[in-house]
């Protein structure tokens, strides 16, 4: 049985169901608005979506404010006052960019927002034009019906983010850190959406993310004709290079969050935790495995070659870029040892490299989020569990702020949620998207 939120009598009801109807339509609208982002300053539509977010905001009483770090890098920041100034103030964030999407290779348009089969399909559904709309929807249902939260709220959507939140968070952080000024937590993508461990459906908070190290690979050699002997090829030295970094196994090792989370999944299915071999607990998780199952380890995926221009010229220079995620406190040992993999002649280059994040799985904020996951689902089971990506939650830990991944879904059994972050038709279910809202609007309310 669906708990309205709103609280009880039909007036009330029928208040938040308009704020149900309208996160559906906001999150299709935010899908038509193309963001894409390809990075290096690249991107498309941000301003356009920065400027329809503003009037929402406008309308709800948020006071936003749209700031360019470049022209078209557009971010909304807004800030709702509340009844007690002695608390701190939490910051409700998300992200207007969205990775490029190719339609041929989609079964509807990547930005048409259609629905279909009970679902919002299109690039940004779940990653995280979703939660956007579910933050709108709240804030204006909020304004509408007179409530106003306990600490200020504030609220931010920011640009970039799909490219590190140069341009977005990372900016505002440094340019306007006035902006966040009282906040103490935040709470914005990739985390609290249902799975179902051992029959039993449980929700993960995502208390933790791993750090980010986008390298590339550089290698030299003797440039010369395609005909000739070459013992100093620079794309042979730059393919072993690529070889033995991409097939390198990493050690398994357990942050306090991973391991609160096998723990809780061995507890929830009677399969025991075996540190050598966690495999026998990840085969529980099903799709989720693969998502969950990179946080037990660092990774360094080659995604990107390039060298030559010619069939008969032996370049003097070839590059690969290396995606590499760490665990909280191994930055350094993961980069000797892609050094060491590497080999001689090939340089190890620092594109773009962030921080890991882990925070207590514990206190008012995460007690107020699980408490009102189970006031819409009661029997489920809320673990902590680390992102293997990256969320502008980093962005805003330079300020001392604690952030939490808390976007709320239920979702079916039969849907590869996790699979679709950067995927092929990606979407969302309506009644997820209405669930979530339920459960942030219990959230913003009453914190």
């Amino acid at each position: 049985m669906t708990t309205h939120a709103s609280g009880a009598g039909s007036d009330a009801t029928q208040r938040f169901e308009q704020a149900e109807q309208e996160v559906v339509e906001i999150c299709r609208k935010l899908i038509r608005i193309d963001t894409s982002n390809f990075g290096n300053n690249d991107s498309r539509g941000e301003r356009e979506a920065a400027e329809y977010v503003a009037a929402l905001m406008e309308d709800a009483g948020a006071n936003p404010r749209i700031f360019e770090s470049s022209p078209g890098r557009a971010s909304v920041v807004g800030r709702v006052k509340g009844s007690d100034a002695s608390l701190p103030a939490l910051v409700v964030h998300g992200h207007l960019d969205v990775v490029p999407a190719q339609a041929e290779d989609w079964s509807v348009d990547p930005f048409s927002g259609e629905l279909k089969d009970g679902m919002i399909w299109g690039r940004g559904a779940v990653d995280m034009k979703d939660m956007d709309a579910m933050i709108l929807a709240v804030m204006r249902h909020m304004h509408r019906t007179g409530q106003q939260p306990k600490r200020d709220i504030i609220y931010a959507f920011f640009s970039d983010e799909e490219a590190g939140g140069t341009y977005g968070a990372g900016w505002l952080v440094q340019e306007h850190p006035e902006l966040f000024e009282g906040a103490t937590e935040a709470i914005s993508e990739v985390g609290g959406f249902s799975t179902t461990v051992g029959g039993q459906r449980a929700y993960l908070l995502q208390t933790a993310e791993k750090g980010i190290n986008w390298l590339r690979l550089q290698a030299t050699g003797r440039a010369g004709h395609g005909s000739q002997t070459n013992d100093d090829n620079a794309v042979t030295r730059l393919a072993q290079a690529v070889s033995r970094i991409g097939e390198h196994q990493w050690d398994y090792a357990y942050t306090k969050t991973t391991r609160a989370f096998l723990e809780g999944v061995s507890e929830i299915t009677g399969v025991a935790f075996t540190e050598d071999d966690p495999t026998a607990l990840l085969d529980e998780l099903g799709t989720v495995a693969r998502f969950v199952g990179a946080t037990l380890h660092n990774t360094s995926n080659p995604t990107a070659l390039t060298a030559g221009y010619k069939h008969n010229v032996i370049p003097g220079k070839a590059e690969a870029m290396i995606d590499c995620r760490t665990l909280p406190g191994q930055d350094e040992m993961v980069l000797d040892t892609l050094r060491r993999l590497a080999g001689e002649g090939v340089d190890l280059i620092t594109d773009h490299a962030d921080i890991s994040l882990e925070v207590p799985f514990s206190g008012d904020l995460v007690e107020s989020m699980v408490a009102n996951l189970k006031a819409e689902d009661p029997d489920a089971v809320v673990l902590p569990y680390m992102l293997s990506g990256g969320t502008d939650n980093k962005s805003l830990a330079r300020l001392g702020i604690t952030g939490y991944g808390f976007a709320p879904l239920r979702l079916p059994d039969t849907l590869d949620f996790t699979g679709m972050f950067h995927g092929v038709d990606e979407r969302v279910p309506v009644d997820a998207l209405q669930f979530g809202t339920r459960v942030l609007y219990r959230l913003i309310s009453s914190y």
